[in-house]
Parts: C-alpha cells; structure tokens; sequence
C-alpha cells in the first residue's frame, strides 16, 4: 500500500491545477471587466445623469412668493395690505410618525383637533416631499417655544410669510374682496391657463372682488433660490437666487372715508349705495349691508362660521349693490321719459288728466296711482316732480313693450355694467321673447303698463341704476362704472382708460333736460316729492325716488306698512345728483323693505351734505307722514 502512494502522478496533477487556474483566472478576468465595464458606464456613459440625480438629492430649488401688490383708496389710505405671520410645517416623508409627531405638538404650539384636521385634509391633496401647514399665525411664544424643542422634531420647521390683512374689516368687503387658500379649482384653473408654475411658493388666490378681479396684477412673478442641503434636510448655503417680482399696487376710485361713513348710516338695514363721479364713471363709494370680515376668510374660514355667514337670512355674503335685483320703480321715469319723447309718444307739451287711476282701453282693468285722489292736469315736467303713475302708464301703453324694451337697454338695463368686479348679475329688462321662454305665455298688453313705471317683470341692480343716471347726467354719453384708478409700474402710476361706449341714440338736448328740469323739481319744487328732505340745502340737488312692491295688494286694499310683516315691506329707492348745473356726484341707494332706521331721503341728504359740505351732523326738519309717503313715489 505504501508502495502505490509513493508513485504520485505529478505531471497529471500540474496540468489539473493549471486548467483549473486557467478558469479561476478567466473568471476573475470576466468579472474584472463586468466591473470594470460597470464603473465605465457609471462614471462615463451616465455620469451626467447620475450628477444630476446626486444633485438633486443635495441641490434644491426653493421657489420664492411675490410680495402681493398693496390695495389704496384715492387718497393714498392702504385698504389691503401684508403683514408677516410665522406657520409650522411639516413634510410627512422626513417624519418617522406623523400622528406621534402631531400629538408632541400639542403642547409645544397649543395644537388643536382643527388644526390636525385641517393638516390631514390638506396632505391627502399635497404631492409627496411637499411642505404642509400644520399651524398658521404662531405667536412669538409659540416660536421660541418650538425653537427650543425643534430638535425632537425633524422634517418639522417653522416659517415666516407674507399674508394679507384688512385693516378696515367689513366696511370694505364687497369691493376688496378677499385672498384665500388655493383649492383644487383654483389649481385646474391654474393650470389650463398656464400660470400654475407662478403659484409655486403661494398659498394664496383672489377669491372675490378686486382681489379676484386683478389677480394677475396684483400676484407679481415668483422667484426662487438654488440651495444645498444636508442628508437630513437642512440648508447648508444657498447657491443661487432670482428674486421674485413683487406684484403691483394699486389704487382705488374709492373714498374710505365716504364708504365708513355710509356703512355707519345704514347700520342695522339691508340696503346698498352706490356713489360715482358722472364726469369719470369713477365709483367712489360701494355700501352694502349687511358685510362681514373678509380676514375670516384669509386662512381659511371655520365650518361654523361660513355656515353661519351662509344660512344668515340678511344673506351678508351677497353684495346688493351688483347682485342684488330689484324692480327700479320710479327712478327709471326720466329716461322714460326721455324715449317717449325722443320716440314721439309724448311732447313736452303733452297733457293728461289724472283722477287717481288709469284704465287699459278695452277693459275694465284699472291701473292706480299712489296718490289716491291723483294729481290732476299732468304734463311730462310735473309728472317727473309729482312721480304720477297714470302718466307714465298711458306712455307705456302708446310706446309698448318692444319700443320701451329696447330703450331702457340703450340705459344699460338688462346688461351688464361692465363695473371691474366678476360678481355681477345683468337683471332682467323684460321682452315678449323672455316672457314666453321663462313662462311659456305670450305678451300681454297689461304687462306693459307697470313696466312704464319700474314694476312688473322689470329688475335691476342699484349699480344699473347709477349707471342709467349718468347716461342721463351727461346727455346720453356713457361712462362705464369703475373701481380702478391707476396701476404702479416701475415707480409710476398708470392710470385706468375709459374704454369707449356709443352713446344712447341721436337724442334732442332738449328732451334731456327736461327729464332732468323734472328730477330738480322732485328735490326743489314745492310739490316735489323730495322736497321735504331738500329744503335749505346750500347746493341745488336733482332727485327721484320711488317704491318697489313686494308683494300686490287687492283693488280695495290700503298698503299699511305697520301692518305688514318685515319681510314684505316695500323697497324704497331713491337715486340724485349734485350740483345740479355742474353734477360731480351721482348716488343709487335701495333700502330693503324700508330700511331700519331714518327715511331714504334723509339718508340721502345726509350722503351729500358729507360729500358737498363737509357736513356730518345735518339738522333736518322733523318726519312728517304725508310727506313721507310723497317722498316714497
């Protein structure tokens, strides 16, 4: 046996131990160069891809919120401006447990069951690595106090931004408007238009009135910083900034003192003012009551409070002097007027005898005046000054609805104003054709009469009604009502065009004075029906008002306004302007059912004393019943 294991076959062994090591070898060799080719194609092929990759990991790009531009008065006031507040953010994929996280907060920044709901609700609609709000306007003790514990927190940071404020509250609700958090509408909308990208770094988007109406004014171009950061998040340096583009101010037609005090005027009613200049079409006040605090809605409204503001039965959240409608009643009789007359229906010396009614030929319906026992011998100049229903009924039966229809158009009525804010509603300046879509039933001959008057299936805004005295104000020249003064760019300011609007038709300057003669007599002549509230007046006034029904009364009933519930009071309108010979001021006002405090007409007195005068504590002459049911016409 020792003999066999002395005979090794060592030739066969070497050449075993060479070929093994010849594949070992090759093995190495093959996987040498599968490395090697790998390293190639990481360092060489793709290194431009995986620099880009690496850099994202540790270069970012933090976009930069515009300044949004500031919102004055005409006199320089600021009305909207921003102020800085500190949030708490948090990007849930830095976070190891977010609910962990929420519940340590608590006691850190006085966290609560809203603001958790409100962070969830907002994560569920973020992208991934999106920093989410978890707690706005942190006071600076809630700072400091986070600032000592951030520590315990990562992916959790505070941070300071611009944020809008209203420093006058509701007073200037319906024309500002308001900011507030951008919804997914606001992101599709964003998005079909191409300006999502400029939303980057904002929270925030016009929702209502001149803040939605001049967004992209306003907004500015967003900006960003190229920074580096660290493995667990944190800035190291920045790299590189474009600044944002701050967006531009803007100032207002508006007078704040003017509008706060109307506000204070109309306390406790539902009512709406309107107060423009006829020579610009500028509007310088815009009242409707009742308001509320736009700031409610800057970091999102409470569920309870909206739907507080929402179920309000005093509707505040609807702005009466564009949206809400109403039938004009006997303001609309001067223009009226005016197209008979340019119509050929009725002369300057037309006459009528008035008993108190007025009778549709070929029937027994009867149409009556205000004044019971009427007004007798009538003729256009009277009728304006006296508000006489009869004449204006037998003018609307000689012209008929196609005529009046399209006159009172060539006003503005059943048209939009064109005024620079999107809540805005046309009203309804009736025809046979709208009458049979909405009703299925032809025009009849009687529902002409009480259109001849402001009444019937005739509705407008009190911005419609200013705008048709202005029309009348400058001899049927139209001037588009308008809250925008100027634009600053570059350091100056660019004042707003007057865009071009024919005029109303090729109308005789002596039918328009008439029409006016008749509204100076409403407010300067013995039997007007404002006479009352005129009186002494140092500055001559041109008026009319008029009664909007709610609801009909029966051939034998007597209107009692102390016998009718709230509610179904009558609207009391009233529209003038001042100076007479030289107007700089034209005012629509709409008390609904009657208003809550004094009479339209001492509203309105005290209106233009404030602006002509200076004047704010009017003694007027003590209410008189009688005259205050004239002045109602």
């Amino acid at each position: 046996m020792k003999l066999q294991n002395s005979f090794r076959d060592y030739t066969a062994e070497s050449a075993l131990f060479v070929r093994r090591a010849l594949v070992a070898f090759t093995g190495i060799l093959l996987l040498t160069g599968v490395l090697i080719a790998n390293l190639y194609n990481l360092q060489i092929v793709r290194y431009t891809d995986y620099q880009t990759r690496s850099n994202e990991n540790r270069i970012k790009l933090v976009p930069i919120a515009p300044s949004r531009g500031i919102i004055y008065d005409r006199n320089g006031t600021p009305l909207a401006l921003n102020r800085t507040i500190y949030q708490i953010e948090m990007m849930p994929e830095k976070v190891d447990n977010v609910q962990d996280t929420l519940n340590a907060l608590r006691s850190v920044v006085d966290l609560t069951d809203d603001d958790i709901a409100a962070f969830k609700k907002e994560r569920a609609r973020s992208h991934r690595f999106t920093s989410i709000p978890v707690k706005t306007n942190l006071t600076e003790v809630q700072v400091a106090r986070f600032a000592v514990n951030q520590y315990r927190f990562p992916g959790v940071e505070v941070k300071g931004y611009k944020r809008r404020y209203y420093p006058y509250g509701s007073a200037l609700t319906h024309v500002i408007g308001y900011v507030s958090k951008i919804n997914d509408k606001d992101v599709e909308r964003l998005d079909k238009d191409g300006k999502l990208a400029n939303y980057a770094a904002t929270h925030d988007i016009g929702k209502l009135g001149i803040e939605r109406y001049y967004e992209d004014v306003l907004h500015g171009q967003t900006g960003y910083e190229e920074v580096e950061v660290n493995n667990r998040g944190r800035v190291i340096r920045q790299l590189k900034e474009v600044p944002p583009q701050a967006g531009h101010d803007v100032y207002l037609t508006l007078d704040l003192k003017l509008q706060q005090y109307i506000e204070t005027l109309l306390a406790g009613s539902r009512a709406a003012v309107i107060v423009t200049d006829p020579r610009t079409g500028g509007i310088l006040a815009m009242v409707s009551m009742p308001s509320y605090d736009p700031n409610l809605f800057v970091d999102g409204i409470s569920s309870k409070d909206y739907s507080g503001l929402l179920n309000d039965p005093n509707t505040p959240l609807v702005n009466r002097a564009t949206q809400g409608v109403y039938p004009p009643a006997s303001t609309v009789k001067p223009y009226v007027a005016v197209s008979a007359l340019s119509a050929g229906v009725i002369t300057r010396n037309t006459s009528l005898f008035d008993p108190g009614w007025w009778q549709l030929p070929g029937s027994e319906k009867r149409y009556r005046d205000w004044k019971k026992w009427g007004h007798g011998h009538l003729n256009v100049t009277k009728s304006l000054e006296e508000s006489a229903d009869t004449f204006f009924y037998q003018v609307a039966y000689d012209m008929g609805i196609d005529r009046l229809s399209e006159w009172m158009s060539k006003f503005g009525y059943g048209h939009y104003t064109g005024i620079d804010l999107a809540e805005e509603r046309s009203g309804n300046m009736p025809t046979r054709e709208w009458k049979l879509k909405r009703f299925k039933k032809p025009w009849y001959q009687g529902d002409t009469i009480p259109v001849g008057i402001g009444q019937g299936y005739w509705t407008a805004t009190p911005l419609q009604m200013n705008k048709a005295m202005m029309i009348l104000i400058n001899d049927g020249v139209v001037k588009v009502p308008h809250l925008l003064q100027s634009t600053v760019e570059d350091g100056k300011k660019v004042p707003w065009i007057q865009p071009h609007e024919p005029p109303v038709g090729d109308i005789h300057s002596g039918y328009w004075e008439i029409a006016k003669d008749g509204m100076y007599g409403v407010a300067n002549r013995p039997n007007g029906t404002a006479h009352k509230y005129f009186a002494g007046a140092p500055y001559k006034v041109a008026a009319k008002s008029g009664t909007a029904q709610v609801f009909g009364l029966k051939a034998n009933e007597t209107y009692n306004a102390h016998k009718i519930a709230e509610r179904l009071r009558d609207h009391k309108l009233m529209t003038a302007f001042a100076p007479y010979d030289n107007p700089q001021v034209a005012v629509a006002m709409i008390l609904e059912n009657g208003g809550a405090g004094p009479a339209v007409g001492t509203i309105m007195r005290q209106i233009l004393d404030h602006i002509m005068l200076g004047d704010n504590n009017t003694e007027l002459p003590a209410e008189n019943p009688a005259a205050a049911a004239a002045e109602d016409q």
